[in-house]
């Protein structure tokens, strides 16, 4: 396998043009506060995820696993696990947000607002709420967003403050 950084051989751009290279994440400096990301694609949820993720976690509560019993509950059908819910809207989020971080620090009210069912397609929004340089790390950096979660008619469904520890770029002040 080559490493992140080998140059393919014999393409070059054409007159004028560039190379440009795809990036994966941000370095503090990139976050500024105010922003809002829209992160896409969105995630379907289905059957299978949700029972094998609730099972995988030992989370065997019926209305997860069992739609007999979960067509008798005030949902009238299966519940997605609300622990896969989180996971699927922190996973939407880890391009624009965490993708470089050296360390998630941690949730902070976490909120579940709205049921999600098998069929929803979740999607996720994050607002940067402070940006620093680590105190006690140099050359790193702490980033807190709050993040909602939302279904595809636009129902909330889940949010959450995130803090993640995450690279300066070298030589950054």
């Amino acid at each position: 396998m080559a490493p992140m950084d080998a140059k393919p051989k014999g393409m070059q751009p054409g007159p004028g043009g560039r190379v440009i290279v795809a990036s994966y994440g941000r370095d503090l400096e990139d976050f500024t506060v105010g922003d809002v990301y829209e992160h896409r694609p969105g995630r379907t949820v289905t059957q299978a995820d949700n029972i094998q993720f609730s099972l995988l976690t030992m989370n065997r509560h019926p209305v997860h696993c069992d739609e007999a019993y979960a067509a008798g509950t005030e949902f009238g059908r299966t519940l997605v696990n609300s622990t896969l819910t989180l996971a699927i809207i922190t996973g939407l989020t880890v391009d624009d947000v965490s993708a470089k971080a050296i360390a998630n620090l941690g949730w902070r009210e976490v909120k579940l607002t709205a049921p999600v069912f098998v069929g929803d397609t979740l999607y996720a929004r994050t607002k940067v709420l402070d940006a620093r340089a680590s105190r006690s790390r140099q050359g790193q950096g702490v980033v807190t967003t709050y993040t909602e979660g939302y279904k595809q008619d636009g129902t909330i469904v889940l949010s959450f403050e995130r803090v993640s520890l995450v690279p300066r770029r070298e030589g950054a002040q």
